[in-house]
């Protein structure tokens, strides 16, 4: 008999690593909750500084807590000179999460607390990233195109503020309102990747700054929060809804993956896609070429469930948001970035959620190498 202790489970799939109270995912029923509240009531009703109170604290705010939130978030807005200086001084050439990445890192060398490591310390850390995440994101983008980057503005809402300090006027209402969804959506999903990482170097009781740059270093790959920015490349290589069925025919040919289609849990309707596909279709109906995009996307998604029925291959949420990001104005290399500056409120959620009862991660691996050799000294070797 096999012994159930060398059994792998590749990625760790299915594998519990800890308990959790900020959210659930139900794969089988294609829900998602944070804190017992559905994310449809979510994007519909809430607002993204309400939702990363929720995740972070356990409830909903009152009025006068919420006051007090957007207070305290507005006065952290603002990044530390020396950081802009760091970002300053990176190539234009680097990737918007890298330059992310390297901010926080340089953040983290600003706080004179950092090395404090208790529930209390964190939640002091992790209200100052989930309000300069998206300064800082803006930033990166702004010097890559070679451009200054832009003070942000206390008296907008935090999507508002971003679109802001990103193009360099004031967004619309509905604009603002589309990118506040965009961040609820993503705030948190259970223990993919970049949370895992996080919680891994977060669980050896290092500084929270080391563990969030360990978390977008992770997201940052394309088949974890890039893969948005490659549905948009597939897309527009397709062209047309017309020329989808002559690209069906070379990814079956050549089993090719199409990304933002299949999930690791959902083995139906991604929640947060079906979110984005109705804003996208709004969207298309008003910019044709929004319109053409959505259209090849919709083709595609049907000639994919239609020809991979029995893999349950339905848009997850990478496949549609790219099209909304496209339709505000935000350049492919941004979608990545924004999926971390919402994710910083699950991120910093769930690695205060470990610290009280906290072990280090350490799992094995199974050794297929040699049986015990005798060394053999240089001069003995022979070719």
């Amino acid at each position: 008999m096999a012994d159930p202790t060398q059994e792998i489970f590749r990625g760790l799939e299915g594998v519990l690593v800890a308990t959790t109270k900020i959210s659930k995912v139900d794969g089988l029923g294609g829900v998602l909750t944070y804190r017992g509240y559905d994310i449809h009531e979510l994007a519909a009703e809430s607002t993204f500084e309400e939702t990363a109170w929720l995740l972070a604290e356990g409830e909903l705010p009152t009025p006068s807590q919420y006051a007090a939130m957007t207070r305290t978030l507005a006065a952290h807005l603002a990044m530390p000179d020396t950081v802009l200086e760091v970002l300053r001084q990176l190539p234009r050439t680097a990737h918007p999460m890298a330059i992310m990445r390297t901010a926080i890192s340089a953040y983290g060398c600003t706080d004179t607390s950092a090395e404090e490591i208790t529930v209390e310390a964190w939640k002091r850390v992790a209200t100052r990233l989930v309000a300069q995440i998206g300064t800082i994101g803006a930033a990166a983008w702004r010097l890559s195109q070679g451009a200054e980057p832009i003070a942000p503005d206390p008296s907008l809402g935090y999507a508002a503020n971003f679109l802001y300090m990103l193009h360099g006027k004031r967004p619309t209402e509905a604009a603002a309102r589309i990118l506040d969804i965009a961040l609820i959506c993503h705030a948190d999903h259970g223990i993919p990747a970049s949370t895992f990482s996080g919680m891994v170097v977060g669980s050896s009781l290092t500084d929270l700054y080391s563990a969030i740059t360990a978390a977008i270093g992770s997201l940052k790959g394309p088949l974890h929060g890039g893969a948005n920015e490659r549905v948009l490349v597939d897309l527009d290589r397709i062209g047309s809804a017309a020329n989808v069925p002559a690209y069906m025919r070379e990814v079956q040919s050549k089993k090719l993956k199409v990304m933002g289609l299949g999930h690791r849990v959902y083995k139906t309707w991604d929640p947060r896609a079906i979110i984005f596909k109705k804003i996208a279709e709004t969207r298309a109906a008003k910019d044709p070429d929004i319109a053409r995009t959505f259209a090849t996307a919709v083709a595609l998604e049907k000639a994919c469930l239609d020809a991979y029925a029995e893999k349950q291959l339905y848009p997850n949420v990478d496949y549609y948001s790219g099209i909304v990001y496209r339709s505000l104005g935000i350049d492919a290399k941004m979608f990545t970035p924004i999926f971390a500056i919402s994710r910083m409120a699950g991120w910093t959620a769930r690695l205060i959620e470990y610290l009280p009862n906290n072990r280090i991660f350490r799992p094995r691996g199974k050794y297929e190498g040699y049986d015990l050799r005798a060394y053999t000294p240089l001069a003995k070797r022979r070719i």
